[in-house]
């Protein structure tokens, strides 16, 4: 959420306390006039045509200000909570020898890596002045690849190494090289607090928050990025994880980035978007098969910044999906959140041919709920099919300020069926999650919606044999909610692994029994040992398979009870047998986000 802002005002130097009461912050709120200070902020340009050696003597006085006006304050965390902590670097990889079962001898030769947030300086920061408190939230640690190496020796025996490393990102190495915190929190706080920091970091760093680069990976015309949709990619050496530079499609695309683009089926153009809580607030691009131009771009007009996570692609459309999770700066300003989820609010998924331009979207209104992830997107006759997971509620950005953070984060994670009224417009068992349907008609504009998985499972993080991607797919697969697990700590945790088939229905009894029966999709479950949680799983084919589902699930998990991080591999088409091969690593892994597998050529 980058933008190119600039304020011009001066501020008297005020006795600063961090000892204030609410009468005192609620006295300073109303004698600000932030409104017309943010439009004059966006239209002056103070540091564009002035010296060097002014920029840097203005810039060392706003941190002057930021040192005496802001504490940096660590955020907690519960025991509960310990995997989420951050690891050192390791430096060089480390060979792996423990290993329970075996490596199968098709397993192709590759890395598997998962991105992450990884806080520095020991884990995340809230910060007090007198403006008030801002925080950073769950998902804004700086990010740490973990890659876990498959190599093969002539013999046929395999060697398996681990190394971890940041992102070295533009900030983090500015942030180490002032071994301190330097951008203050500007998503989650008192909304003057935040503004405050959104312009401070501006006026200090000409960005408003950090590259964050945590939250996925992947490969595009053989070169591999990370990525977080606050900003753009950064290229990775996969070998060694070193940052090789910032990724613009050269400079054609300096906005944010998806943080899952996808690879079109019918050329292998990556289509991508980019949401701005300013205007221009969704535009979508093509990038093409070589990766070295933007082929294609668009403005989509939306009237609002809608917090869209993914995308979807079938052979001939672009899939957008606009939900209630929205990012408002003038709301900020007006006293409110920043980012805020609507459950009432507008939900539809425009449909566009590839490059296609505003006037092309075809929308379709859906039911209001919260969708982050989509498994997958085809054609079917004149219907276009999406396939997601969907919630009624979201885990971003979280409570309103000022509420009990840890209970209401409880509250949504609780099983479906363990609330006691089905009440939509309850917080409690809002982030359950399931596999849900949409077909929408381009010919009659009509939608066709329906759950495809029960109240068994709560389910998210999907993934598909990325051969079907746009195309009609048998099976999917999706990490499982410990419901339990999470209301205690107040944090998803994900104790197994779900096989979903598309194609093979089954008819459930809905629990109250009241309401008609459901027809269901097949789901298998795989049901970890108790307190083992997993992250970034991913799909790897096996190579030469003509079946969809030739291949094996690979993911990170930890044993809470004894601390020991490992990498399951599970063959798919043996799903509920348990994973083939344990590998145990030295190391901790935390809890993060994507992962995937990197086939070596």
């Amino acid at each position: 959420m980058a933008g190119t802002l600039q304020v011009s005002c001066s501020v008297d130097r005020p006795s600063f306390s961090h000892k204030f009461d609410d009468h005192s912050r609620g006295s300073l709120h109303s004698s600000l006039s932030f409104k017309p200070l943010f439009r004059k902020f966006q239209q002056s340009l103070i540091l564009a045509n002035v010296p060097n050696i002014i920029k840097e003597a203005y810039v060392r006085l706003t941190d002057i200000f930021v040192d005496l006006a802001f504490e940096f304050i660590d955020q907690p965390l519960l025991p509960s909570q310990s995997n989420f902590a951050p690891v050192e670097e390791l430096g060089e990889a480390v060979r792996v020898t423990c290993i329970e079962g075996s490596i199968p001898d098709e397993f192709p030769e590759g890395v598997y890596i998962r991105n992450g947030p990884n806080p520095l300086f020991g884990g995340l920061k809230s910060t007090k002045s007198v403006i008030g408190k801002s925080s950073h939230t769950w998902i804004e640690g700086e990010g740490m690849l973990h890659a876990l190496y498959f190599c093969k020796e002539r013999d046929g025996s395999w060697i398996t190494s681990y190394r971890n490393r940041y992102v070295q990102t533009d900030t983090l190495k500015l942030e180490k090289k002032r071994n301190k915190p330097a951008f203050l929190p500007a998503i989650e706080g008192d909304s003057y607090a935040v503004l405050s920091a959104f312009l401070l970091n501006l006026l200090r760093f000409g960005l408003v928050d950090k590259y964050l680069s945590n939250t996925n990976v992947f490969e595009h015309s053989e070169k591999f990025y990370s990525i977080s949709e606050n900003h753009i990619p950064q290229e990775i050496d996969i070998r060694t994880l070193e940052t090789l530079g910032n990724w613009d499609i050269n400079k054609a695309w300096r906005r944010p980035f998806t943080s899952h683009p996808k690879k079109a089926p019918d050329t292998g153009g990556l289509v991508i978007m980019g949401i701005s809580p300013r205007k221009p607030y969704f535009e979508i691009g093509v990038i093409s098969a070589d990766g070295k131009k933007l082929i294609h771009k668009a403005d989509l007009k939306l009237n609002r910044c809608c917090l869209c996570h993914e995308l979807g692609v079938t052979k001939r459309y672009n899939v957008i999906m606009d939900f209630p999770v929205t990012i408002d700066i003038d709301r900020l300003i007006s006293g409110g959140s920043l980012i805020k989820h609507d459950k009432e609010g507008r939900a539809r998924i425009g449909i566009m041919p590839r490059y296609g331009d505003a006037d092309s979207v075809q929308w379709f209104e859906v039911e209001s709920s919260c969708t982050f992830h989509i498994i997958n997107c085809y054609e079917d006759g004149d219907e276009v099919v999406v396939l997601a997971c969907r919630a009624h509620g979201s885990v971003i950005p979280g409570p309103d300020y000022g509420l009990n953070k840890f209970e209401w984060f409880s509250k949504g994670f609780k099983h479906i069926s363990s609330v006691e009224k089905t009440d939509e417009k309850s917080q409690e068992g809002s982030f359950f999650s399931r596999a849900h349907e949409w077909r929408l008609n381009m010919h009659s504009g009509e939608v066709d919606e329906r759950n495809l998985t029960g109240t068994e499972y709560s389910m998210d993080f999907p993934i598909v044999n990325e051969k079907f991607v746009g195309l009609d797919n048998k099976f999917g697969y999706t990490q499982v909610v410990d419901s339990n697990a999470s209301s205690i700590s107040g944090m998803a945790k994900y104790g197994g692994l779900a096989k979903l088939y598309f194609k093979e229905r089954k008819l459930e009894l809905l629990p109250d029994k009241k309401q008609p029966e459901e027809e269901l999709i097949k789901v298998e479950c795989l049901e970890f040992p108790q307190n083992t949680f997993c992250t970034g799983a991913a799909f790897v084919a096996k190579p030469g398979s003509p079946e969809e589902d030739g291949g094996w699930i690979i993911t990170y998990t930890h044993n809470e009870d004894n601390n020991i991080s490992q990498v399951y591999i599970v063959d798919a088409q043996k799903f509920s047998e348990g994973p083939v091969a344990k590998i145990a690593l030295s190391s901790r892994v935390p809890y993060g986000f994507h992962g995937a597998f990197m086939p070596m050529r």
